[in-house]
């Protein structure tokens, strides 16, 4: 069984940063990809950004150049460094590990959620 919980939530006026971070523990697979999902009040859940054990990246549309994901600890922590932060962005934030078990097939576990909101 894999645990996320997220860290970092929290209040910012438009054109300000956060950073959120995420830590797994447990039975942790050995091909991952771990990043990090948003949701707002009557919208789907969304790409914020992923990425994989080799290191390869992908953002979401509406975060291209002003949000960074990290990985340390082994690749087991997740960061996202967020900039230039507007009022779109507010959401509540979930972290996401997507274990492979074969190229196109994988099981995806999600911590808690932490509330980022902007406003002014």
């Amino acid at each position: 069984q894999v645990q996320l919980m997220e860290s970092g939530g929290g209040l910012v006026q438009p054109g300000g940063s956060l950073s959120l971070s995420c830590v797994a523990s447990g039975s942790i697979f050995s091909n991952v990809a771990m990043g990090w999902y948003r949701q707002a009040p009557g919208k789907e859940r969304e790409l914020v950004a992923t990425k994989t054990s080799g290191g390869s990246t992908n953002y979401g549309d509406s975060v291209k150049g002003r949000f960074t994901i990290s990985r340390t600890n082994g690749g087991n922590t997740v960061t996202l460094e967020m900039r230039s932060l507007k009022f779109e962005d507010t959401a509540v934030y979930y972290c996401n590990m997507r274990g492979y078990t074969a190229p196109n097939k994988w099981d995806d576990y999600w911590g808690p959620g932490t509330q980022v909101t902007v406003s002014s």
